[in-house]
């Protein structure tokens, strides 16, 4: 079975837009390599008293922007190379939906599900004490957020243990994706979901390039298949099921269901929760591989798990007509390639998946700012739309109902804002992209990355570091 390098084919990808723009060959050098990489080493005692060294690594990319900005991924997979190639796309990524964040991630070499929670606790914690000691971390440097099999609890240990350590005012700004009585933010946890379903979306609002892929403009009645159930798989079938999609096929690492009359996702989730899997869900036929149903016909396919699940083996029964990545590197670059030459449109992972990142920004704001999204304007609205609706009702004679007033009067909390905020991002990232894509004649992804190569390398200039 062929290898794939990740961060090589983040850097094909990169090469290929760098071709559409005007930086010197060393300017394009600098944006493309990581700044600053550390591989650690360190023993956890385990409950039974014996003695166990984990490997750890963070990278941060690009310091073009401060902070660094990236999750922590607890995985087997865990590598130098995945670690570059997640925190190179992080930069990208920042950059395509102006969050002014360099790029970073780190990563925990476990299976998080063989470890308890107190193992867990003092890995997570002795981890953070790690990057602390080589600055790298902290609201002004390097801000960790969740990943894959890592969550709020994780986020929590390690904001305690960085105050614990730093006298900084702004601690509660070192990591986001924290529980919200820790600093945390409302819509957090399904914030990369949310983006998905924003993006998914918009590129389906758009007739002129639905017609074009052959499907009709709007995602009700469209058929979709999702690859992953974690956090963002969840979030973003939850999102496309309430616009009206229907999903008929699921994939997980035991096992792939169809069912062409749609899935029950609710159901399946208990079912899941209770049995550790899909494999044998009784309301779907179960396929013979956990990938088999990302080749079946439907409208769009959501990978939402791990990278190059898509390669060039698989991409020739691809039939899906609109790829959107909520994962990371989901799909090859010989892979893209073929599936572009087949005519389907591609959602890249650089914009895509931004969501969480876009939401952690907004975190990290309220964390720094001290004050809570909504505080001081929700009743100042909520006041103010009272008065108008008052005056309506005074001059049309219509009087409305509590449920009424409460509905149309009110003010914007942390919830609400946080979801205009994260909307307001995906849908003008991707009319920027869009519009890159035509103009130059390129696939989505292309445009997404001349986007961000534009935006760093100015940055870049505009520091004087190359005169």
């Amino acid at each position: 079975m062929q290898e794939y390098k990740f961060f090589d084919q983040v850097n094909k990808a990169f090469d290929r837009a760098a071709a559409f723009t005007k930086f010197d060959k060393g300017v394009l050098a600098q944006i493309k390599a990581c700044n600053d990489i550390l591989h650690i080493q360190f023993p956890i005692e385990m409950d039974d008293g014996t003695i166990r060294v984990i490997d750890g690594y963070r990278v941060e990319h690009s310091h073009h922007k401060m902070p660094t900005k990236g999750g922590i991924r607890y995985s087997t997979m865990v590598s130098e190379d995945e670690t570059m190639a997640l925190a190179a796309l992080m930069t990208y990524k920042c950059a395509v939906v102006d969050v002014p964040f360099g790029g970073a991630k780190g990563g925990i070499k476990i299976d998080p599900r063989k470890f308890s929670v107190h193992e867990l606790e003092r890995i997570t914690r002795r981890y953070t004490f790690e990057l602390f000691k080589k600055n790298f971390i902290g609201p002004g440097n390097d801000v960790p957020a969740p990943d894959m099999g890592s969550g709020a609890r994780e986020m929590g240990w390690i904001f305690d243990t960085y105050r614990q350590l730093s006298d900084d005012i702004n601690a509660e700004g070192c990591v986001t994706g924290k529980p919200v009585g820790q600093g945390g933010i409302r819509g957090r946890t399904e914030a990369t979901g949310r983006g998905v379903f924003f993006g998914i979306r918009e590129a389906c609002d758009n007739a002129e390039d639905m017609k074009a892929i052959g499907l009709e403009r709007g995602l009700e009645g469209k058929t979709f298949v999702i690859q992953g159930l974690g956090n963002v798989g969840y979030h973003s079938a939850k999102y496309m099921i309430e616009a009206g999609a229907i999903l008929i096929g699921v994939a997980e690492y035991d096992g792939s269901i169809y069912n062409e009359k749609g899935i029950d996702l609710e159901k399946l989730m208990a079912y899941k929760t209770e049995h550790r899997g899909i494999a044998g869900y009784a309301n779907a036929k179960n396929l013979e591989t956990n990938t088999a149903v990302l080749e079946v016909e439907c409208d769009i396919l959501i990978p939402a798990a791990l990278e190059n699940q898509i390669t060039e083996m698989n991409a020739p029964n691809i039939k899906a007509k609109l790829i959107g990545e909520a994962a990371n590197g989901p799909v090859t670059d010989n892979a893209h390639k073929i599936i572009k030459e087949r005519g389907a449109l591609i959602l890249p992972d650089s914009y895509l998946n931004a969501g969480g990142v876009t939401v952690s920004y907004f975190e990290w704001l309220k964390n720094i700012q001290h004050v809570r999204f909504g505080r001081m304007e929700k009743r100042f609205e909520e006041n103010s739309y009272k008065k108008i609706l008052s005056v309506i009702e005074t001059i049309s004679d219509r009087k409305f109902t509590n449920a009424e007033l409460a509905d149309l009067a009110k003010g914007g909390g942390e919830r609400d804002l946080v979801d205009s905020g994260l909307e307001e991002t995906m849908v003008n990232a991707y009319n920027e992209i869009n519009e890159l894509r035509k103009h130059h004649n390129v696939d989505l992804r292309t445009a997404a990355l001349i986007s961000a190569i534009n935006k760093v390398g100015f940055m870049y200039e505009g520091m004087g570091i190359f005169p």
